[in-house]
């Protein structure tokens, strides 16, 4: 909708590029209003097929504050699947309104996402998964495997070129929207997948890249995390539950009580009744069920404090009311197995080297979570035949491109020393550590904004740590 003031000015331009770009006034879900701008180019869906069709590719260009000199900000989302647009209405509003100060800030949608989804179809398999009867791994895998098949086909009948929906690709579209908005360079800033997405950027166009910041980052070949490493991280949720009292008291061995836990609904899975609009629907809580709850919910602090309260209700009582809550909202009984095109086909590509697939599945026999952080990878690894990226894609990248990298220690999706490990062929990384942050850590503390200003005035900033409060991990934040 356009606002009285910008329905009179003209579209921008950019060093003498003129852009089409529809003035708009940009709402926050808080309902603060901001006047920007909204603008999209098209590009092919897969650029390796010359028949490919043409998709919209959209963004929200916030206009840099009055005195500010440096490259467009272009905002890289998680997921994949996040919506650059969708995170600029969020909790980070008030963050990218900040980063004015430094250049023009582009909420970008990726392929797929947002304005750019150009009416992408959800799959809706003709597969489905028993709720009722126990499986196995194998058996739930397959199930998923036969549904990415089932779905691959689909979507070619739908008329969308799923081959095109790669992080290579993206890349090509950051470049054609640096040549969109006429900028010899932009800045990088991206979270989780947006910084996957940086890093191949980093490695393809390196001289179109002033500078990047990666929080929560995810390497090339980083897709599927590695199961060690998950429980280096329940060894730091421990030392956190540690330091509060009344949390030491109620979880004083986390890793012995997942195991027990795992253990008991191994031997003898639990039959739960889960409420619903249409009465109560029956739910056989397996293993496996705890394993893909708890790799979510042990994003952040606070929802891990979700997973303990979780495993001990079921450790010490013999229930599972807070399971039952949890799949009453977030899971849809009775339902085939779904898939979104954009999020299925990026990780397919992506994919895992062999090396790093053998240790993950080597790992995955012992580990707390198994082989379920990332499912349905790598469970779908290979799926689609003569589709995804190679190993020179999942190298590291190599450069001299100035990059801030914020981890936090409380982080169960993505950890601090695989982080630092994914850069650690870039020549100019400053890296800093917030404690007690998770993966959602740019609104932890007012201390992590600051330090990005910093960076992007050229301070160095390498090595400094940010303490960010750790909330209460026996209170439940519902």
């Amino acid at each position: 909708m356009r606002s009285g003031l910008f329905s009179l000015l003209p579209a921008l331009a950019l060093t003498g590029a003129a852009l089409a770009e529809e003035p708009i006034s940009f709402t926050s879900n808080d309902g603060v209003s901001v006047e920007a701008f909204q603008g999209a180019f098209t590009v092919p869906e897969n650029r390796g097929n010359p028949d490919s069709r043409m998709i919209e590719i959209g963004y929200v260009r916030f206009p840099a504050l009055e005195g500010a000199t440096g490259a467009p900000i272009v905002y890289l989302a998680g997921g994949p699947g996040g919506s650059g647009t969708g995170t600029a209405r969020g909790r980070r509003f008030d963050l990218f309104m900040q980063m004015r100060r430094h250049g023009d800030v582009i909420a970008f949608d990726q392929r797929g996402t947002g304005l750019s989804r150009n009416d992408l179809p959800t799959c809706v398999s003709s597969v489905s998964v028993s709720e009722k009867e126990p499986g196995t791994d194998a058996e739930y895998a397959g199930a998923y495997r036969q549904a990415a098949r089932e779905c691959r086909v689909f979507w070619r009948e739908q008329g969308v070129g799923i081959e095109g929906y790669t992080t290579a690709e993206s890349v090509a579209d950051i470049s054609d929207l640096r040549a969109h908005l006429g900028a010899e360079r932009v800045t990088l800033w991206g979270i989780s997948y947006g910084t996957h997405l940086a890093m191949a950027a980093l490695k393809a166009i390196p001289d179109e890249i002033d500078r990047a910041i990666l929080a929560s980052a995810e390497g090339l070949d980083q897709t599927v995390k590695l199961p060690s490493r998950t429980e280096a991280y329940i060894e730091r949720l421990q030392a956190a539950v540690n330091a509060q009292p009344g949390a030491a008291a109620a979880y004083p061995d986390i890793a012995g009580m997942m195991a027990r836990v795992h253990g008991r609904l191994e031997a003898e899975p639990m039959p739960l009744m889960i409420p619903g609009a249409d009465g109560a629907r029956p739910f056989l809580l397996q293993r496996r069920d705890l394993q893909q709850m708890t790799s979510g919910l042990i994003a952040d602090p606070a929802s891990a404090a979700i997973a303990l309260a979780m495993y001990a209700e079921i450790d010490q009582a013999g229930s599972a009311n807070i399971a039952s809550a949890i799949i009453a909202r977030f899971y849809e009984l009775g339902a085939p197995i779904s898939l979104q095109p954009m999020s299925t086909a990026m990780d397919l590509a992506s994919g895992i080297s062999a090396e790093r697939l053998a240790q993950v599945e080597h790992e995955a026999q012992t580990a707390l979570l198994g082989a379920y952080l990332n499912f349905p990878m790598p469970q779908l690894n290979g799926v689609w035949d003569g589709f995804g990226l190679d190993d020179d894609f999942r190298a590291a990248p190599t450069g001299e491109t100035p990059i801030l990298l914020l981890s936090g220690t409380l982080d169960g999706r993505t950890y601090p020393d695989s982080q630092r490990a994914a850069l650690s062929r870039m020549a100019h990384v400053d890296w800093v550590i917030v404690e007690n942050a998770g993966h959602n850590l740019f609104m932890t503390t007012p201390e992590v904004p600051a330090v990005m200003h910093r960076f992007m005035v050229g301070a160095d900033v390498d090595g400094e740590r940010i303490i960010a409060p750790l909330p209460d991990l026996t209170e439940l934040p519902f």
